[in-house]
């Protein structure tokens, strides 16, 4: 029986967890291109520094600017690539204290040769002087290795003060593979910024994983889904690649967590990936699952949901006051029916609907509705048919709670029977809840009594998470008036 959950805060991890404290960062996946692009300025600017300054010298004048300029950014353009050949763009390169002369100066090699060529190519020798294309090099190579040394220097400052950040991330795994990777190593060679680790315990060498080590799992999950769900974009995992069913156990877990999961080499791999030969070394970070929305995505879509949202409570509020009248005046009891339901990242919501029966199910026994159900009112049967009765969700939309497209929302006892019986069943919380779906409007609205209809309507919900664009929801939109007017499955 393995120790119990354990929380290790370590010292040395101050730069990283404070990693959101300051009002500037430089994003650590960014500074490969913010390199890229200053070598491309210094190399046109240099260029035009010194071809001008060998024409005033030689002639008083500062002759064909834009051709200096032009082979100016044809040697920036062939340097950056045989920089990148080189590894000069990784962090753990930019980072390193032994300076970079050497390989600097075989790329600016290469892009004068480039240079060179395309003169001979396009027959520009006339116009282009042999002392301004030395003067090209001279400067640009001065330039390079500078810039370089300086720049160096200064970034391992901003990794010093905190200032590089990357993926804010929990590390999950056992001590001994956690113990491999500084807050520093994770930061440079993966781009993660820890933001706490979470001990697991070992494994025990036998082929299924022990009940205690199952709850430990389930722990440190409910932790990560609680504690960090607004200032982490991942989730790193570091367990040995030998023990299978605990990495099992693990991956199945974290499928309920809409993040993305990324996979630490263990020991053994990365003592293989440290003999790596060659100018250009990789650290490897395997994605076993991806997040279901980028940040701009999720923007767009809530853009699009609390416009048409805002829009339809304007237009469609005389319908739900006659309506909320009317089953005033038809059955006692309350005009909305509340039900707890999950939502994104399997977090427990209150869904609003008109009430269209005389029951007011919420509990560990919820009974989908029938056909001819007697717990159905007259009017509860039109509400239901021309789905009227769902209209009070625009308020869960504009509370941030649902979406307009998205998996319908199940029963919390829905929930936690469906999901021992459907594989990936929690991959649906991996987006908001919709008023409509996907599956809807491929004929699965309303109940499902079997079992098999069910696991079809979670792989229509699965491809929507999985593939989700403007346009299918754009689609699902217009596709959803047509199934209502067809009142299929509407009971």
């Amino acid at each position: 029986m393995g120790p119990p959950l354990s929380i290790v805060h370590e010292p040395s991890l101050a730069p990283v967890a404070s990693a959101a404290a300051p009002r500037r960062s430089l994003p650590s996946g960014r500074i490969d291109l913010l390199f890229i692009l200053c070598d491309l300025a210094i190399v046109v600017g240099a260029g035009l520094v010194g071809s001008i300054a060998f024409a005033m010298l030689a002639h008083g004048e500062a002759g064909d600017v834009a051709s200096q300029a032009g082979l100016g950014l044809i040697a920036g353009v062939a340097y950056a690539l045989a920089a990148h050949h080189f590894g000069l763009y990784r962090l753990e390169s930019l980072l390193r204290h032994q300076p970079d002369d050497t390989p600097v100066s075989a790329s600016w090699a290469f892009a004068v040769l480039m240079v060179a060529i395309t003169l001979f190519l396009l027959k520009m020798g006339p116009e282009v002087s042999r002392g301004s294309t030395l003067a090209l090099g001279l400067v640009g190579w001065i330039a390079l290795v500078g810039w370089r040394r300086l720049a160096k220097r200064r970034l391992r400052s901003a990794l010093a003060d905190g200032t590089i950040s990357g993926r804010r991330a929990v590390l999950i795994g056992t001590a001994d593979e956690l113990a491999q990777f500084g807050w520093r190593d994770l930061l440079v060679r993966y781009g993660i910024a820890e933001v706490d680790r979470i001990t697991l315990p070992p494994d025990d060498g036998t082929v299924h994983v022990s009940r205690a080590q199952r709850a430990a799992v389930e722990r440190a999950v409910a932790r990560i889904r609680t504690s960090f769900d607004e200032t982490v974009d991942s989730i790193v995992v570091a367990l040995p690649w030998t023990s299978t069913a605990q990495l099992e156990v693990v991956m199945e877990e974290l499928r309920s967590v809409p993040l993305a999961v990324w996979l630490l080499p263990d020991r053994a791999v990365s003592t293989v990936l440290q003999r790596q030969a060659g100018p250009c070394r990789h650290a490897y970070l395997v994605e076993t699952q991806r997040a279901p929305l980028t940040a701009l995505e999720q923007t767009v879509k809530r853009v699009v949901d609390v416009g048409i949202a805002a829009t339809a409570l304007l237009v469609l509020s005389p319908l739900m006051l006659a309506t909320a009248v009317a089953i005033k005046l038809e059955s006692p009891g309350p005009v909305l029916f509340r039900q707890r339901r999950h939502g994104f990242n399997g977090r427990p919501f209150l869904i609003y609907k008109f009430r269209t029966m005389t029951v007011m199910e919420d509990g560990a026994t919820v009974v989908q509705a029938q056909v001819a159900d007697p717990r159905v009112t007259r009017l509860g049967a039109v509400l239901r048919r021309t789905s009227i009765d769902e209209l009070p969700q625009l308020f869960n939309v504009l509370r941030g709670e649902m979406s307009i497209v998205g998996p319908r929302p199940h029963a919390i006892a829905h929930d936690e029977y469906y999901g021992k019986m459907i594989a990936n069943y929690a991959f649906r919380h991996h987006m908001k809840p919709g008023i409509t779906g996907w599956a809807q409007v491929h004929g699965f609205r309303g109940g499902t009594p079997r079992l098999e209809l069910m696991q079809q309507r979670v792989a229509l919900d699965l491809w929507y998470v999985a593939n989700w664009s403007v346009w299918i929801d754009l689609q699902v939109m217009v596709r959803t008036v047509v199934e209502v007017l067809r009142q299929r499955n509407a009971f």
